[in-house]
């Protein structure tokens, strides 16, 4: 069996050239016929020579002794970034991250963008979700899971990094067409296009129109923002959506304007697992998250 301390014997003669060198360069004090020892001692493991004297204290790798370079190389070259990386506390590694289609491409961007600027070293994993699923968190599938959460199931810490403000979305064409901001309570004929699988949002979008003392009917339900918001600028109906952008939704077909009440605005949060210890990669995206 190799063992990492042949192996770097291995390596240094290699990198080197020679068994002197080799020890003069090694990063812990060693002597020539160590360094020989534990390349004898690899070459015997293996079943082949390694090296080839090619002059006075010159060595060249054999064909077999290039494949194994090949692979160890890597390894010995990177544990000083690696080293230093440990000891600053940036590991790097993988961030999973679940968020809401609307958040994805109107909060994200920025936050990840001030991420990488400061973290190269991190890559994300970034995945759409029509529903808050904290319990994402608890099984592993995220790090993070950003969106509005009604309720939190034990185990998760959360800190709030925006706010969503609830809009009315009408079309400004079609039979349905309004001219202007109306209230609410002027739409109570016109087809309402609601949330499909999102059942906090369709429930939300429900209470808001009991509110306001209207009912109108629900021809078409959809997943998602962006795809209700088309149903609207088409002339369909009238909606109500969240949305992060100051004014509303912008889109050419559409009016859209606050809707006005309390709770017409909703924190969002980013919430992970909770740890002794909080991840370095959860840590990091803290630190740039919105404020």
């Amino acid at each position: 069996m190799m063992t990492l301390q042949r192996l770097e014997g291995f390596y240094w003669v290699a990198r080197t050239g020679g068994y002197a060198r080799a020890a003069r360069t090694f990063p812990y004090p060693i002597t020539q016929p160590g360094v020989h020892q534990q390349v004898r001692r690899l070459e015997t493991e293996v079943g082949v020579r390694l090296f080839e004297r090619v002059g006075k204290d010159q060595v060249a790798l054999t064909p077999a002794g290039q494949a194994l370079f090949d692979v160890v190389a890597p390894f010995y070259e990177q544990l000083p970034a690696l080293e230093a990386r440990l000891k600053g506390g940036q590991v790097g590694g993988t961030l999973k991250i679940h968020a809401g289609g609307h958040l994805l491409r109107h909060l994200m961007p920025s936050w990840l963008q001030r991420l990488q600027s400061r973290r190269p070293d991190i890559s994300v994993s970034l995945t759409e979700a029509s529903t808050a699923q904290p319990k994402a968190l608890l099984s592993g599938e995220a790090d993070l899971v950003v969106d509005w959460f009604p309720t939190l199931p034990e185990g998760v810490q959360v800190r709030e990094v925006a706010q969503v403000r609830a809009f009315v979305a009408a079309p400004t064409h079609g039979p349905y067409a309004v001219k202007g901001k109306v209230p609410m309570s002027a739409l109570s004929k016109t087809p309402f296009i609601a949330y499909q699988s999102d059942r906090t949002l369709r429930g939300l979008q429900e209470q808001a129109l009991r509110e306001q003392g209207i009912s109108p009917r629900v021809l078409f339900t959809a997943d998602s923002s962006d795809t209700i918001l088309g149903f609207v600028a088409a002339g369909l109906g009238f909606s109500l959506v969240p949305s992060l952008v100051e004014g509303g939704p912008r889109l050419a077909g559409v009016l859209a304007w606050p809707v006005v009440h309390a709770r017409a605005k909703f924190a969002v949060h980013a919430a992970w697992r909770r740890r002794e210890v909080l991840s370095p990669l959860i840590e990091a995206a803290l630190e740039v998250a919105p404020r």
